[in-house]
């Protein structure tokens, strides 16, 4: 198996994760906070989504999906178009409102359309390529698109949880 086909399996694999987290929710369950500091269904994919939009845009060099497809304008974000969720208070994560099941999935849909796409370009010598030098060691795009896969799957596993949670109480 090729690198780029292992990393297109990873994201297929948050990809399905994604959809079953939000599978058969109305709106007000993709809202609703298990306590007033938690992070509901529809934030936690809206950011993981986010961030995947982000790094692989980034390391892409594409324009993200949130700006080119019109992402940011359908959820009317109350955020910085920048904002991919990371260091928000529980007030801001408050803030955002997810307008349906679809418009979550549909952006979440056209960002793993982008990210196959990218990812089915590279060749196993790319993956050593240098990305951010800011850190010690230097990131690599392997490095970075394996961290991608990392956290966004912890956080599908953090929305199916909370899915979970609120299914048995319906």
């Amino acid at each position: 198996m090729k690198g780029h086909e292992l990393l297109a399996d990873a994201f297929g694999r948050v990809h399905e994760a994604v959809h079953a987290a939000v599978d058969g929710l109305d709106l007000d369950q993709l809202h609703r906070r298990l306590d007033d500091d938690a992070n509901p269904v529809g934030w936690l994919v809206w950011h993981l989504t986010r961030v995947q939009d982000d790094h692989v845009a980034e390391v892409a060099g594409l324009e993200q999906v949130w700006t080119r497809q019109g992402f940011e304008a359908k959820f009317g974000s109350p955020y910085p178009t920048a904002a991919v969720g990371y260091g928000q208070s529980s007030h801001e994560v408050g803030k955002l409102n997810v307008p349906s099941v679809e418009v979550l999935t549909d952006y979440h849909d056209a960002v793993h359309a982008q990210t196959l796409a990218y990812v089915g370009t590279l060749a196993d010598g790319d993956f050593d390529r240098v990305v951010d030098a800011r850190w010690d060691p230097p990131v690599t795009l392997g490095v970075r698109l394996v961290s991608v896969v990392n956290d966004t799957l912890q956080h599908a596993g953090q929305a199916a949880y909370v899915r979970g949670i609120l299914l048995r109480e319906a």
